[in-house]
Formats: structure tokens, sequence, C-alpha cells
């Protein structure tokens, strides 16, 4: 099994508010792995975002972290000093957002803002770089993740550049440091169909490339299909399923992870998509049992009272559902994903 180079233990992050506490997310676990791509998907709220800024130590001020460990580098970040995190944010493990608007300086052109990175991130590394090899180097990233005419480009503003190019700008100034670990914080939302495509492969492309290792945030389990290796489904701060690409796609366990599939656009069904009932819970209170039991035609009785665990499904998939229990009773997949699996294209999408 390749290396682990990020490892979450228990991590829980809650948030004082003048309303009370938000439990935003809930003792959760993973690993990612060298050179592999995890995917978090999860409705908004859900706490996959605040996981991902959790690693990078960006929490809002009153957030705070009771327990938990993540683990990169044989250290603790938790433990991190803003001055320890200054070293590895943006260098060792690099972020882009979803808007790159909110990421670029309006003011300032395209080519300043990369080389400003590069010779920022080379001072953290106590390397000198001279203007000269920034830009050289600014160039070539920019043709790497697919900007024509890089050194007309260089001299540009962020509003002379699509929404799409906008973004690649936005992927040049994070791999500038050649990062370890790139957090994909739903980057492709504000974007069309068709540059969404784009821009997934351009990040894919790039991690075989870079033997980078991606974390890929985002609410729509159809963007991730041809690109994850594993998927990690979160609800109501915790994780729900677990397991590779394929057995989250294919074997799902877990009615929500049914629920997000079913709500993947077919363009060869006339069926209507089928919505997810209800709405999340109030993370001030969170539910005694299986968060999603409310809103799951499924639910037993067990599920409003008792958490579940996880039930092992195979060495790289487990599910936290009652409904993997040896006495819990035999349920029919909802046929929207019977449909979707018979037909086997979630890998082509």
């Amino acid at each position: 099994m390749n290396e682990v180079i990020l490892s979450v233990k228990n991590l829980t992050v809650n948030f004082r508010t003048n309303s009370g506490t938000v439990h935003a997310v809930r003792n959760i676990s993973f690993d990612l792995f060298k050179g592999q791509t995890l995917a978090i998907v999860g409705e908004s709220g859900s706490g996959k975002s605040v996981t991902s800024k959790a690693i990078l130590g960006i929490e809002s001020p009153n957030a705070e972290i009771p327990q938990g460990e993540i683990i990169f580098e044989n250290e603790n970040l938790l433990k991190f000093s803003e001055k320890d995190f200054n070293k590895i944010r943006g260098n060792k493990i690099a972020m882009i957002f979803q808007d790159p608007m909110s990421s670029l300086d309006p003011i300032v052109k395209i080519g300043k803002q990369i080389t400003e990175a590069i010779i920022i991130n080379a001072k953290k590394n106590f390397q000198k770089i001279s203007k000269k090899e920034a830009y050289q180097k600014a160039i070539s990233i920019m043709t790497e993740v697919g900007i024509p005419e890089p050194e007309k480009r260089f001299n540009q503003y962020p509003f002379e550049f699509s929404g799409g190019m906008r973004q690649r700008i936005v992927i040049a100034i994070a791999i500038s440091s050649n990062p370890e670990i790139l957090i994909c914080d739903e980057p492709t939302t504000a974007l069309d169909v068709t540059i969404q495509s784009q821009i997934l492969q351009t990040i894919k492309r790039l991690k075989k490339e870079r033997n980078m290792s991606v974390i890929f945030i985002t609410h729509d389990l159809g963007v991730v299909a041809n690109v994850a290796d594993s998927v990690a489904v979160m609800y109501a701060g915790k994780i729900v399923e677990y397991g590779t690409s394929r057995e989250i796609f294919y074997n799902s366990k877990h009615p929500y992870t049914w629920a997000l599939l079913s709500s993947i656009p077919d363009p060869d069904s006339d069926n209507r998509l089928e919505s997810i009932p209800g709405t999340p819970p109030d993370m001030r209170f969170p539910p005694e049992g299986d968060a999603f039991a409310p809103r799951n035609k499924y639910a037993m009785e067990i599920d409003f009272e008792r958490e579940p665990p996880f039930f092992k499904v195979s060495p790289t998939h487990y599910a936290a559902t009652w409904l993997l229990h040896p006495d819990a009773p035999e349920v029919e997949l909802p046929l929207r994903i019977k449909q979707l699996q018979q037909k086997g294209n979630f890998h082509e999408q």
C-alpha cells in the first residue's frame, strides 16, 4: 500500500456562537496516501470545508478543536504556531478555493501575483531566486496549467480572464511551490459543465505529473467520478461512508450515499431527479442516533436511538449504517442507482 502522507485522527471542530456551540466536525478520521486523490463529499454544512481549513490552520477565530490530531511529516499540525504553519501553508500544502476572484488581487497583474508566490515560497525553503528566474518559472507554470500565450497573458489583469482561465491562474499559484498536498475546495462549482470538466482533467494531470496528493472537496459525487481514487461521504459533521471510488459508486451501502448518487443527472433518462427530503440537522443540537435518520426512508427504530458504528464491507470500504447489522432487514437499492450502475457510465462523465 502507498505511504500515508496525511493522517487525520478523531478530529472534532466546534464553533462558538451567540446561540450555542455548533458541532461542525465530529470525531472524524481518515488517511491520505501519497499520489492519491481523496474526495470529501457532502451537502453544504456537512463539515467538509471546515475539515480542509483545519488542515491548513485557517479556521475562524470562534473555532475550537477540543480533540484530534492531523499528522503531517510525523508532526501534529494542531500543535503548530502560526509561524510554523506559514512554513508549510502554500508551500508543502496548498489550497485552491471555489471563487478564483476571492484569491486574486484585481488590481495586480497576473504575472506579478504568480512570481510573488514563487519568490515567497522560495524564501520559505531558504532558497534565492532572481526576478528573471521567477518570470521564467511563471511562464512555464502558466503553460503547464493550460494558459495560452503566457507571455502576453503575464501582463494582464484578472478581469481580462474568463472564469475558467482565472481558476487556472489560481492553480498555477498553488502549484508554484511544488506542494506535496493540494486541497481543492469546490474549485469547479462556479464554472459551466464544459469548463468544469477541463479544470478537473487539469488537476488530474498535474497530480499524476507532479506526484501530488489531492483532497477534493465537493457537494457533487458526479464531479469526482473520474477524478477520485477514494471517497469519504460526510453528513452532519461525520464521515458516514468511506471507500474506493469504485466501491462508493458501484457498491455503496449508506442511504445518504444512495441519495447523493440518485441526484446525479442522467442525460439519457427522462426520469425526474430525486431530491433528498427534509433538511440537515441543527448542529447546535446533534441528534442521539443516526443524524440522517429523519430524512432516511429506510430508517429503523434503532436509527433514532443509537449512532451506528462503522461496519466493514471490505478492507477499504466502511459504512456507518444499521442496515449492515446482521439482524437488519434486507432493502432493495433505489431504482435510480440500479439504472446508473447498470449503465456503468459514472467514470465516463
